[in-house]
């Protein structure tokens, strides 16, 4: 069942900066990652450390999807092929599509209020044309993807690039983010921030603010 239309929520001054994957996206679901560890072919207990230890590098824009991929084959004994890698991209791309329909409404009722909202997500470049031309897109004055900008979070630049762009002071920056690390960057810059669980927590703690 689709959630309830929210009232709308003012803001402003304030701009709320969202991150996507875990917020505004779910996290792949069991199914998903199934698919994606079948297709590599190695032990899920090697896998995802190694998917997940040179992620950073791939938000980042430092490495490129083929090195990512061979760099976590190399940690797991696969010797996969270019064809085997454009599979395993599309199979991990798909997986972080699925939105949050309750966080969906939590960022309609923010944009009825007149509030502006921001996008911040630590991704590779082969995410922008999903952030940017995505039906919820509209939603957000700017999209600042991680492998672009050469930053991720939680480095205090990547904040302060957000706040110059959006032409905004650092009190008047909220951020929310499903990890505590990259919301203590946001406040240590002098803005407000949110550790994500669920979309009910998110909009108590939003209209509290308004």
């Amino acid at each position: 069942m689709p959630p309830t239309a929210l009232a709308p929520i003012a803001l402003a001054p304030r701009v709320v900066v969202f991150d996507y994957g875990e917020v505004i996206s779910r996290e792949p679901s069991p199914s998903d990652r199934a698919a994606l560890l079948a297709r590599a072919g190695v032990p899920a207990e090697s896998f995802w450390g190694a998917y997940w230890a040179h992620r950073n590098d791939l938000d980042q824009g430092t490495a490129s999807i083929a090195e990512y991929w061979a760099r976590v084959g190399a940690d797991v004994g696969a010797d996969w092929s270019a064809i085997d890698v454009h599979e395993l991209w599309a199979i991990d791309h798909r997986g972080w599509l699925c939105l949050d329909p309750s966080t969906l409404a939590v960022l309609h009722a923010l944009a009825e209020g007149g509030t502006r909202l921001a996008l911040l997500s630590n991704a590779g470049p082969d995410f922008s044309g999903w952030l940017r031309s995505g039906s919820f897109a509209p939603l957000f004055d700017r999209v600042f993807v991680s492998g672009e900008l050469g930053l991720v979070k939680p480095d205090p630049a990547i904040y302060e690039r957000v706040i110059d762009e959006l032409g905004i002071t650092p009190d008047e920056f909220l951020f929310v983010d499903n990890r505590s690390e990259n919301v203590e960057g946001a406040i240590a810059v002098g803005g407000g921030g949110h550790v994500f669980t669920d979309a009910a927590t998110l909009h108590a703690w939003l209209r509290a603010l308004a």
